[in-house]
């Protein structure tokens, strides 16, 4: 059944949007997650805000290799401690392994508190802090332990994004391409014609890019809150985008997310062409984006096995077969597809040919 859309704005002025919306809310305490980084460099943007004067401020360790059990363990002892409540209110300030911890351990304390995303990031902004999805990471797989948790509102600063590296920009980026790819020819082209590390970057016109990605999602989430169906396309990119980003775990060189999934994506729009008839030359124009733009995840042929068996493990398969959100077309999704494991390591083949 669709749901209630959400709360999602993209402000001009975060501290008298944030006083407004806390001083509506109803909350008793409120409780401020940051990590170690986004409390040095993100947290004084707020704290002079006249609601937050009594916040009691959380911090844990920064990083995906950190999304894990113990930093749960961490704020629910916190929130225990300083006496939380099913009124209390989480807000959720930095990246999408801020949102994704904190809004994991807000959907179980006490079965369930309220949460405010505050998005760092823009990978964040466009994918973790909306739609829902909380979760951490459990014996070296992705998201594996995780809840559906819709947050009171998502407040998205872009000025935020003035202070992001390279890698965190093209982290991003990757989702807003995948974004594009599912909803229409002219999004998917000003996505691959704007320069995201260019500098200056031009914070408007990303802006305008932020809202229309994150309407692409907001429209899909809506539809499809718990993935029963059409929400499984959000997924494009991420079969054997996790699988990679899982073996870079192991190999205790993490990979950001972002640039898991635009490998993830090379390999799945080749899978795309290959079952869905997905057009050659959009294939290619887009793989030209993401060579350009993202250094190449590196993994040999005796790698196979392990990629292949770690697919296995994604959330979206069904009766033991590896379940892909495949494209047809730009726009045109297929959800459920199958692929037979010899196409599948063909797909890691043509990664690593186009990345020479």
């Amino acid at each position: 059944m669709p749901m209630l859309k959400q709360h999602i704005t993209i402000v001009r002025d975060l501290a008298a949007e944030l006083q407004a919306f806390l001083t509506a809310s109803g909350h008793d305490r409120v409780f401020v997650l940051t990590d170690v980084h986004t409390r040095e460099k993100c947290y004084p943007r707020i704290h002079e805000v006249p609601a937050l004067r009594e916040a009691h401020l959380i911090t844990v360790e920064a990083g995906d290799l950190n999304k894990e059990l113990p930093q749960v363990v961490r704020i629910w002892e916190t929130l225990v401690r300083e006496g939380a409540s099913r009124n209390s209110l989480l807000i959720n300030l930095g990246g999408g392994m801020v949102s994704d911890l904190g809004g994991f351990a807000a959907a179980t304390f006490k079965r369930g508190i309220r949460t405010l995303n505050l998005p760092t990031t823009l990978m964040a902004a466009v994918d973790a802090a909306t739609g829902g999805k909380t979760g951490i990471n459990f014996r070296g797989l992705k998201n594996e332990i995780g809840a559906f948790h819709l947050p009171d509102a998502v407040l998205i600063d872009c000025a935020f994004l003035r202070t992001l590296d390279r890698e965190n920009l093209l982290s991003g980026y990757a989702e807003m391409l995948k974004h594009g790819l599912l909803s229409s020819v002219a999004n998917w082209r000003d996505i691959i014609v704007f320069e995201p590390c260019a500098s200056p970057l031009d914070i408007d016109a990303l802006s305008r890019l932020v809202a229309a990605s994150v309407a692409v999602k907001e429209r899909i989430v809506a539809e499809d809150p718990k993935e029963r169906g059409l929400r499984k396309a959000l997924n494009l990119g991420h079969t054997i985008g996790h699988a990679f980003e899982s073996l870079s775990f192991e190999r205790q060189h993490p990979l950001a997310h972002g640039h898991a999934v635009a490998a993830g994506l090379v390999c799945e729009l080749y899978l795309s062409h290959k079952c869905c008839g997905f057009p050659v030359d959009t294939m290619r124009q887009t793989i030209r984006f993401i060579k350009d733009c993202y250094p190449p995840f590196v993994f040999g042929c005796d790698d196979y096995e392990t990629l292949y068996e770690r697919m296995t493990h994604d959330k979206k398969n069904e009766n033991g077969q590896i379940l892909f959100a495949l494209l047809a077309g730009i726009g045109e999704v297929r959800i459920n597809c199958t692929a037979g494991k010899e196409t599948v390591l063909e797909s890691l083949d043509f990664y690593r040919e186009t990345s020479l």
